[in-house]
């Protein structure tokens, strides 16, 4: 999905490791308006929008070229990485415009991109996320050759413009299961009763009054969850929690490739900063 409601959703980073920090990003942080507190849409019944997921790129070159990926993110080994970037002609799209400076080195361009000198090392968690994800995408028609991933799911837009309306939500409020029959629990404990399945379609997502997979305050009875969960509202309007790993955000940030004979290159990056 590629199109103005794709834009319109501003959400960060890729899959395994990413996806988790995503979700986080997305469950906790309700939308601000001028002059008030954080506003939520009302909690409601909605009609699902089914999706179709996104398939593994079918390209052993690029398998193998993941697996480099995972080792120099695993080491953090900058040198090694810069093999795997093109040397010119990086890009970094920011909403319609293009932030690199071409005037630097691939390398220079990504490890700015994704802040790979953060202290935290989410650079380093993003390239970990992009070697453990076999989706491929073409990238925008101004990158011709590039794709990207993650690749996004398929769905009718024309139904998800209807269900935002409908609810008062965004783009940014919905994600999608990675996998049908994704478990709801009644808590975010991982103790907490089953009590429905995700199918196949977009699903709201709610910001929770705690970090999700946060311990109890000091003196509570609960424990505290094995895993990060997320707050999720169904399609009949229940609210319940999901492992985190197993919901993705839509527009998620994209790391892009470029192929050359049979050698794949990182030569982009979709996402990041807009200022």
């Amino acid at each position: 999905m590629r199109s103005s409601t794709r834009s319109a959703i501003a959400l960060a980073v890729s899959t395994a490791a990413m996806i988790a920090m995503t979700a986080v990003s997305m469950a906790q942080q309700p939308p601000q308006r001028p002059g008030g507190p954080p506003q939520l849409a009302p909690i409601k019944p909605y009609t699902a929008v089914n999706i179709t997921p996104p398939q593994a790129a079918n390209d052993p070159s690029f398998e193998a070229f993941r697996k480099q990926l995972g080792e120099a993110a695993r080491k953090k080994d900058r040198a090694a990485l810069g093999k795997l970037v093109v040397a010119q002609g990086f890009f970094w799209e920011t909403g319609d415009t293009d932030k690199a400076d071409k005037k630097k080195a691939g390398i220079d361009n990504l490890e700015k991109a994704i802040n790979l000198a953060a202290k935290e090392g989410f650079g380093w968690d993003t390239l970990n996320g992009a070697a453990e994800d076999p989706t491929l995408e073409p990238a925008p028609p101004t990158h011709k050759g590039a794709m990207c991933g993650p690749a996004s799911p398929r769905f009718d837009e024309k139904q998800f413009e209807a269900l935002m309306k409908a609810t008062g939500t965004d783009g940014g409020d919905w994600g999608y299961p990675l996998s049908a029959g994704v478990e709801v629990r009644d808590g975010p404990q991982a103790s907490g009763k089953v009590f429905d399945k995700l199918g196949m379609h977009l699903v709201r997502v709610m910001p929770d009054e705690q970090p999700a997979g946060a311990p109890p305050a000091a003196g509570g009875n609960q424990p505290a969850p094995t895993h990060p969960s997320i707050k999720v509202v169904l399609p009949s309007g229940k609210v319940g929690f999901v492992a985190m790993e197993t919901i993705s955000p839509l527009g998620m940030e994209q790391l892009c490739y470029i192929k050359e004979g049979a050698t794949w290159k990182i030569t982009g990056f979709i996402g990041g900063e807009s200022q």
